[in-house]
């Protein structure tokens, strides 16, 4: 049993106490992904124009991903270094207190650190939350476990748009302080964990050898990609998470470029999240049933089509596909890790999960650089989905691939 590698740890804890922590996550995250990208581009625009400033966005995000991922390759190191309860405390807390400094910086370089440190403890706690649900998942299954965290995380992200902009209103149009109420809700997170009453010896910590240690991650990386299936995992999981950064970061800003109110985005974006919730009540189910590439296909190719109709389309008619296609991600979202997790041992899934967690991060690095050079070379915001559509019918190729 895992509860055996603990020294105490309440009797009622299961996958499922780690799965609802996704009721703070969705809502903190749900709250920062409604003005992120906003935020950033009143940043650039002190220093370009609106495409230009729209431009700067992607490469900051990619950049900022690139860091992302450095994290994640050294996570499996941290975890040799220091115990998973320990640096789930540390991470929400640090989550916590960034995002209400954040809402309070004046300064563009002040804010910018403050994302970069919000960064890695932000790519820990993605790291560490769905090992501890695995660890815990005996006799329910991961499938279970992570349907409940994704049904509770769009809970939290259907409330948190129209939350944010009526702060936003509140305060003036002031993008940044939601951020305050996202570190807020990562304290009451923070809190409900601590309810756990989980206690873990402490590790000693070993001098670090940084030589030796990039050499390990290094055998790690090969060792991974070596073993049947990863490969094609970790590609489909490059696709739903390339699609899901575009989003996140460019529907905002076109949905403001097109003369939309704040309260006209921050509606789209809750109802966008109403698939997500209805499909989680029954997709876990579905899954287990038939089985996981029936649902990645149906939201890879239905993303495509969305993407394609959505660079031909303005006003009224784009803002319907806005909420459309996240009928495409939420067939995708209780299954794209699921590759990972159906075909790797529980006792290897701490090892190499570090590795497969960067491909959550990767794509933020390469499509946003894409989606700025198309628009560079078109002149329109509009021109990423034109990535998004490429990205989401090339994962669906790798996944009916019978090479490994």
């Amino acid at each position: 049993m895992a509860r055996s590698k603990y020294i105490s740890i309440k009797n009622n804890v299961t996958g499922y106490s780690f799965a609802n922590l996704g009721l703070f996550t969705g809502f903190a995250s749900g709250i920062v992904n409604a003005v992120y990208s906003l935020v950033l581009l009143g940043i650039f625009k002190l220093f370009f124009d609106t495409e230009m400033a729209s431009a700067a966005v992607g490469v900051y995000a990619s950049v900022y991903a690139a860091f992302a991922v450095v994290v994640g390759i050294f996570s499996a190191e941290i975890l040799h270094w220091f115990i998973k309860t320990r640096l789930l405390y540390i991470t929400m807390a640090a989550l916590g207190a960034c995002y209400c400094m954040m809402s309070f910086s004046v300064k563009p370089s002040t804010f910018i650190i403050l994302d970069y440190v919000a960064c890695f403890a932000s790519t820990m706690f993605g790291i560490l939350l769905p090992l501890f649900m695995s660890e815990f998942s005996r006799g329910i299954g991961m499938a279970k476990i992570n349907a409940r965290r994704l049904l509770w995380e769009n809970v939290g992200a259907f409330i948190a748009p129209v939350f944010a902009m009526t702060v936003v209103g509140f305060f003036d149009d002031n993008y940044r302080m939601p951020f305050l109420a996202a570190g807020m809700i990562y304290f009451f997170g923070l809190l409900f964990f601590k309810h756990f009453g989980i206690v873990q010896a402490d590790k000693k910590i070993k001098p670090v050898k940084l030589q030796k240690a990039i050499r390990a991650l290094r055998i790690n990386a090969k060792s991974f990609f070596q073993k049947s299936g990863m490969l094609r995992a970790y590609i489909v999981n490059f696709g739903f998470y390339a699609l899901r950064a575009m989003r996140l970061l460019y529907v905002p800003i076109i949905v403001i470029e097109n003369g939309f109110s704040n309260e006209t985005l921050g509606l789209i974006l809750s109802i966008g999240i109403i698939p997500y919730i209805v499909i989680n009540l029954f997709i876990g189910k579905l899954i287990q049933q038939y089985g996981v590439k029936i649902w990645m296909t149906i939201g890879f190719v239905s993303f495509a089509i969305f993407s394609i109709i959505a660079m031909m389309v303005s006003g009224n008619a784009l803002l319907a596909i806005f909420v459309l296609w996240q009928i495409s991600g939420a067939f995708m979202e209780s299954c794209h890790d699921l590759l990972f997790f159906n075909n790797m041992p529980r006792r290897e899934q701490s090892r190499y999960y570090g590795v497969f967690r960067t491909s959550v991060n990767v794509p933020s690095v390469i499509v946003p650089a894409l989606g700025t050079i198309a628009i560079a070379l078109f002149d329109a915001t509009s021109a990423v989905w034109m990535i998004t559509a490429i990205v989401a019918i090339l994962s669906t190729i790798v996944l009916w691939s019978r090479s490994e």
